[in-house]
This record gives structure tokens, C-alpha cells and sequence, in this order.
């Protein structure tokens, strides 16, 4: 449905604005580790709450098979997938649709932080998720 695509637009917003503030200070050619950690000062100073490497379990068949770490996630709806490449590329948002798919949350960014900005927003939502596939928190 068109109305799931704006989601939770107001915190997005908050954050692309936190991001432009990181890429604008630091520029590009830092580990993601360091983006990591001035985002979640950025995202903490203008009041959303946040959480890095957050925990996502994988299921198959009602089994765990795997854990991932999501790099932030704010306000318990979205999840940030921070690179520092060249370019985002299908690979990059497979692995943020995976990270939607494998949790409760609908919407994710992936925030790249390469020698020219770039970022992406996704949303996928709930109703067509498997259950056995969320996270158990």
C-alpha cells in the first residue's frame, strides 16, 4: 500500500538531516565504525532514540541459523545500514530488505558515506512477512 512507503517519515527526515550534519563534518574515507559513532551522537543530540548493534536473529523451520548486527536502530521502527564505499549497490539494500524481513521492523536506510552521499530508504512491510522469520525479543 502507497501509505506504508511514508512510514514513520518524520523520524527518516530526523535522520537524514543527522546524516547530511556527520557527512558534512567528516567528509568521506573514515571506517563505518567511526560513522557509527557520530551518527548515534548526531541522532542522540536532536532528541531520537538509539540503539547500535542491534541483534537479529534469523529462523528457518522455527530454528535460529543466524545473527546479524543491524548498526543502529532508532526509535524502535527503523533500521540504519551504514557503508563507506564507492557506491551503494544491489547487494547493499539485499542485505538491509533481509535485516526488514528477518524483524518486526518495517523501514530501513542505508546510509553511505563514500565520496559523494547517497542513501536509500526501504520499507517492507509486516503483513507480508513470515512469522517464523522475526525477531524474538
Amino acid at each position: 500500500m502507497i501509505k506504508d512507503n511514508y512510514k514513520y517519515s518524520h523520524i527518516t527526515d530526523k535522520i537524514i538531516k543527522a546524516y547530511f550534519s556527520v557527512y558534512n563534518k567528516l567528509g568521506y574515507g573514515f571506517l563505518e565504525k567511526v560513522y557509527e559513532k557520530s551518527m548515534l551522537i548526531e541522532l542522540t543530540k536532536i532528541g531520537l532514540k538509539c540503539e547500535n548493534q542491534f541483534p537479529i536473529n534469523v529462523y528457518y523451520d522455527n530454528k535460529e541459523v543466524g545473527k546479524y548486527y543491524a548498526d543502529i536502530i532508532v526509535e524502535d521502527v527503523e533500521i540504519l545500514e551504514l557503508k563507506a564505499e564507492k557506491n551503494l549497490c544491489p547487494e547493499h539494500e539485499a542485505q538491509l530488505l533481509n535485516y526488514l524481513k528477518a524483524t518486526d521492523i518495517e523501514v530501513g536506510m542505508l546510509l553511505n558515506f563514500g565520496e559523494k552521499p547517497q542513501f536509500k530508504r526501504k520499507v517492507f512491510s509486516n503483513k507480508y512477512k513470515i512469522s517464523e522469520n522475526h525477531n524474538e525479543s
